[in-house]
């Protein structure tokens, strides 16, 4: 590895003990089991993690809470989004996925690239104060929370994103008739105002076939198999990599 890298998990051993990392050093030697052929298209994939493409939203007890209290507010963040993008529809810009740009596909950030997008603060100040106050660290700091916008017939091609070790959780803000998902082969559909949460290493799409926007509240949070000690060395990973590729 990288010297910084090998540093950084030498330190993070001689903390926590050598077994420490022993999952991110399989993953990174590209050791462990074989893969899901589904999830041949993600760059990492860390072993031992539960390996099924849907997960029960509030089948992590220190996790449920969170997301019931995030569903709880569905009603006030959908009023608050749906002001914000009629009064300055430039607020929603195409959004930027590592394989593709589609313009029927939008977001607003509150979070990305490790930062906060202060900017947004008062566009949804019910969905920011949670983010702030009831998200905690379950954020995965290496990716995003954002508003997803599908406008009426756009579609979603199937993809991998890049690893595992974090979730996709959706929260159901608006949700016209015929939209859907599909993850690793099963459809499902978005119930209003309630979260689902899938694996993103799987292959899958999307696509709204409805009357008007879909809006999704996306949240990466980290797996609730990754242990503390490995959170931190796959954020000094992922980082040091990115800021050596530019």
């Amino acid at each position: 590895m990288i010297p910084e890298i090998d540093d950084e998990f030498a330190r993070l051993k001689a903390m926590h003990g050598p077994d420490a990392l022993a999952r991110v050093e399989a993953m990174v030697a590209g050791e462990g089991p074989a893969r899901h052929p589904l999830q041949a298209n993600a760059k990492w994939v860390l072993p031992g993690l539960s390996s099924t493409p849907w997960l029960d939203p509030y089948g992590f007890a220190p996790l449920a809470p969170i997301v019931r209290r995030l569903e709880s507010l569905s009603p006030q963040i959908r009023r608050e989004i749906h002001g914000a993008i009629a009064e300055r529809s430039e607020l929603l810009a195409p959004y930027e996925h590592y394989l593709m740009v589609n313009r029927d596909w939008r977001a607003l950030y509150l979070h990305r690239e490790g930062r906060y997008q202060e900017q947004n603060r008062n566009v949804c100040p019910t969905a920011w104060a949670f983010m702030k106050d009831d998200l905690g660290d379950w954020l995965c700091p290496l990716l995003e929370m954002h508003f997803s916008v599908l406008e009426p017939g756009a579609e979603i091609a199937p993809h991998c994103d890049l690893w595992n070790f974090s979730l996709n959780l959706h929260l159901a803000v608006d949700i016209p008739p015929g939209c859907g998902i599909n993850v690793a082969g099963e459809t499902r559909e978005w119930q209003q105002d309630r979260c689902l949460m899938f694996d993103y290493s799987y292959l899958h799409s999307a696509w709204n076939r409805g009357p008007r926007r879909r809006i999704c509240l996306l949240v990466d949070v980290w797996h609730p198999g990754v242990t503390a000690v490995e959170r931190q060395a796959l954020s000094f990973l992922i980082t040091t990599l990115r800021a050596l590729m530019g």
